[in-house]
């Protein structure tokens, strides 16, 4: 079959690619995790599934709005020209029609969990939508990014619990500067671009190899936030050898990069913040659940 004769993806599966349906559910485990710490074990099955959904509901809003207010944009960088709305592989209306969906997903869910969870959704979906604007004024986006990301641990305890607590905090600020740090990798990809455009961000702000320090402080920062969960918890050995091997990643992401050698960008993501996300969440579960 030659390259033309190829069939078109069904509309489902162009929409999965356009939402990054795997970054899903690597975001999953961020809210298990808090809920595992607040039910000190595995909750009620139906706040496990409203959890599920408010997190779908989230990340596909978050990602429908980044390709929306970011559309012109990806348009003229080389790197991300060919995604699904410069393409004019899917339309601009049903990009819309998708965020407005995910977003009354994500307000359900949040209502069938508690009164606090449904009081906190709008402030959720302000940062999820706020994210991508924030390039275009402040070098601290990748920071913002950290925040929308530690919403999700919170979110899992806050719906099990219904209060705030030391721990979820933590916890949160894990996930804030693991995420933050290797987003500022990231944007070196587009240090090139964004200065030529007038984009904000740490490499183009700061230098490629500036950059790079700056995330290995916050992964520094995010490792030890990891033991401070497990002394606010109570948890032991397992959970202490999970965070020893988190380590040897974040090790081994910063040993697969270089500030002149960008190449191993997507298995540094794959391999060390798939197994990073893992790990958190089956060193929480083998010390609260087995």
């Amino acid at each position: 079959m030659s390259m033309g004769d190829r069939p078109r993806p069904s509309r489902l599966a162009l929409f999965f690619e356009l939402v990054r349906f795997e970054q899903t559910l690597f975001a999953l485990p961020f809210a298990y995790a808090g809920m595992l710490l607040a039910a000190r074990g595995v909750p009620a099955l139906s706040i496990c599934g409203w959890v599920t959904v408010a997190m779908f509901g989230a990340r596909t809003a978050g990602m429908a709005a980044n390709r929306l207010i970011d559309w012109r944009i990806d348009a003229v960088n080389p790197r991300t020209a060919g995604r699904h709305l410069p393409a004019g592989l899917v339309a601009a209306r049903s990009v819309v029609l998708l965020l407005l969906g995910s977003l009354g997903l994500l307000a359900m869910a949040a209502r069938q969990l508690n009164p606090l969870c449904y009081q906190l959704w709008p402030l959720a979906a302000a940062l999820l939508l706020g994210y991508s604007y924030s390039k275009r004024f402040t070098w601290l986006c990748h920071l913002w990014l950290g925040v929308v990301q530690a919403c999700a641990p919170i979110g899992g305890w806050l719906a099990v619990r219904g209060q705030f607590a030391d721990t979820p905090l933590w916890l949160g600020l894990v996930i804030f500067t693991w995420v933050a740090g290797f987003d500022v990798l990231y944007a070196c990809q587009d240090f090139d671009h964004d200065r030529k455009v007038g984009l904000f961000s740490v490499p183009a702000r700061f230098g490629i190899a500036t950059a790079f320090r700056i995330s290995e402080a916050l992964h520094g920062v995010a490792w030890l936030a990891l033991w401070q969960v497990r002394a606010t918890a109570g948890l032991g050995t397992v959970y202490g050898l999970g965070c020893c091997f988190i380590g040897a990643l974040l090790y081994y992401q910063h040993r697969l990069l270089r500030p002149t050698d960008l190449s191993q960008m997507q298995k540094a993501f794959f391999q060390a913040n798939v197994g990073i996300s893992l790990t958190l969440l089956l060193s929480l579960f083998w010390e609260l659940v087995l």
